[in-house]
């Protein structure tokens, strides 16, 4: 078994490193690894004007949709975790979770019929990208959210609360948030990086100046090697960032939980 997961392990790490070498690697052709060193192609790739926006657009994005899914989630979940009949939670829960079943590319295609018509002109614009991946990481949230609910003794606490006159408002900022806290900096830090890393729906619905750092990615791997790994790798470095940012607020969720 220690054997056997080495080599798991091993074959995990071997493309990043693969990655990280052939960023700084001077030229590399048909060899298993690259000849020389340099910081060239890094340098080229904050040079070029298309990727430096392209990596503040990502920023953008993970910031609004990761706003949107507390906005959004938090309510929607509450809301299906308190639906009195069971064939109304059932029926919440198939709609969630019909973005994560239905392919990306159906999802890209109705946008693209929505939102390119005289009504709805909006295809292309950095909203519809941002829609595009609330859509696609609003039912990780809430079923993170409703499966933490079911399994804190919520409605018990609430109940007990509102017997001793405590209004919905107080319970859900004493009671429900706290509770939800670390489930809730979870189901980001997930939203986090399945948003850095989406491509289909964005490449289907972005515009020329709304396009992601993967979109703008592909476009790298049809010029040098080195560039294409050192603009791969700044997307790797956009995911461990999203990662560390959102598992700092992780203490405050432990925090919140202990007063409770």
């Amino acid at each position: 078994m220690g054997l056997i997961t080495l080599l798991y392990l091993v074959f995990l790490a071997s493309p990043i490193a693969l990655l990280l070498v052939g960023s700084v690697g001077e030229t590399w052709t048909n060899t298993l690894l690259p000849h020389g060193f340099t910081w060239r192609w890094y340098a080229e790739l904050i040079a070029d004007p298309s990727f430096r926006r392209a990596f503040f657009t990502s920023l953008r994005v993970v910031i609004v949709v990761c706003v949107l899914n507390v906005l959004v989630g938090l309510p929607l979940a509450y809301a299906i975790h308190a639906a009195a009949r069971r064939g109304v939670k059932l029926a919440a829960r198939l709609i969630s979770l019909l973005p994560v079943a239905v392919p990306e590319l159906v999802l890209g295609f109705g946008f693209i019929l929505v939102f390119s018509s005289n009504t709805l002109p909006w295809l292309g614009t950095f909203w519809i990208v941002v829609a595009g991946h609330l859509v696609l990481t609003l039912p990780y949230t809430v079923n993170a959210l409703v499966a933490d609910m079911q399994q804190s003794g919520l409605p018990a606490m609430e109940q007990a609360a509102a017997a001793l006159g405590a209004p919905f408002r107080a319970r859900f900022i004493d009671i429900v948030l706290p509770l939800v806290a670390t489930s809730l900096t979870s189901s980001l830090l997930t939203v986090a990086a399945l948003s850095i890393g989406e491509f289909q729906l964005s490449n289907l619905v972005s515009g020329f100046l709304s396009r992601t750092y993967p979109v703008v990615l592909l476009q790298a791997f049809y010029g040098a090697t080195g560039f294409a790994c050192a603009a791969t790798v700044v997307l790797l470095s956009l995911a461990v960032i999203a990662a560390l940012a959102t598992s700092m607020t992780s203490r405050t969720g432990f925090a919140m939980q202990r007063k409770v």
